[in-house]
Formats: structure tokens, sequence, C-alpha cells
């Protein structure tokens, strides 16, 4: 039996879940998501603030959706309500982040500055202290969303193993590698 799958999710107040035609939508004050859900393997039951997510046999296939479907909804409750935060910060001498509304403009030590659109569900938010590595501040409901972004706009420069110039996440530890040792 699948340990995550046999967790109740509890909403908070102000979250609404529906379930109509295999698609859970959730509302709440940070937005809404809509999820797709295969109603061949899993039910979703609500009993007020409550929702389980059980799964019609012990086939394979239905036991690996169990888990799968109640981390998505438990996601998409906890995205609605509090949201999802991801930092990450500019490691290297000259490089500087920018926002304008959704576009984010990046100078990472290339010929031209990098211009990144962001989705309109994603918020950003930069910040350049001196002596400070500028740092990105991404906020979305959406987990799944909010975590290809970052992952995009890491993937335009990412942090190299000697120095650690590149884009990282605040709190990454990176792995580093010795330099060219001194010869004789």
């Amino acid at each position: 039996m699948s340990r995550i799958g046999k967790l109740p999710i509890e909403l908070p107040k102000g979250v609404e879940l529906t379930v109509s035609n295999g698609l859970v939508s959730v509302k709440g004050p940070k937005g809404n998501l809509v999820q797709e859900i295969d109603t061949n393997s899993v039910s979703i039951n609500v009993n007020g603030s409550t929702v389980t997510v059980n799964r019609i046999s012990d086939a394979k296939e239905h036991r690996a959706k169990h888990g799968l479907y109640r981390a998505l909804i438990a996601n998409m409750v906890k995205g609605v309500s509090q949201g999802f935060t991801i930092e990450q910060e500019l490691v290297g001498v000259g490089y500087k982040a920018t926002n304008n509304g959704q576009l984010l403009e990046l100078a990472l030590g290339y010929s031209h500055n990098v211009v990144f659109e962001l989705p309109a569900e994603v918020k950003v938010k930069t910040a350049t202290e001196k002596g400070k590595n500028p740092v990105i501040t991404l906020e979305s409901a959406d987990k799944q969303l909010i975590g290809q972004v970052a992952a995009k706009i890491r993937s335009l420069r990412k942090p190299e193993p000697y120095k650690g110039k590149g884009i990282k996440f605040v709190g990454e530890v990176l792995r580093r590698k010795a330099g060219k040792s001194a010869g004789k």
C-alpha cells in the first residue's frame, strides 16, 4: 500500500476543491489550478475539509498512480493557499539581474544580455545589495511551472565546478574541484 497515497489532504480555509469529468480543480486565494486525472486508476473523495485518494485495484499501474495523484493534489492545495517560492543567486563578477514586469534581463558574462520572458502565472523580483550576489525570487501557485522556469533560468549559465560562477539556487551546495596543481 502506498504510504503517500493513504495520507488524507486537509483543505485550509478559503480553498475549494471540485472533481468533475476527470478534472480536479482547486481554487484559493493565490489562484486556480486544474489537473487531469485518470479516473480508471483512482477515485477522489471529498468529505468536508478532507480529501482522500483511493485506487481502484492493486494492479501495478494503479499503485503507481495512487501516490502520484495524491502528491499532485496536495501540491495544488498548498500552492493556492500558501504558494511556492524559489530563490536563485548569480555568482560571478559583473553578473546582474533586473526585471521589468514579466521580462527578466540577465547579464551573465556573454557578449549580450539575455532577456527571458516569464509566464503570467510566475511573479519575479530581483534584489541587488552591495557586497552580495544578485538574487532572483520567483513566486507562483503552480509547483511544476515554477520549477520548470527556475531550471530554465539556471540552464542559461550553470555553476562551473572550479570557482562556482553561474546561477545557483540559494542554499545549494556545489561540488567543487581542485584546480591545476602547481608544478615542481
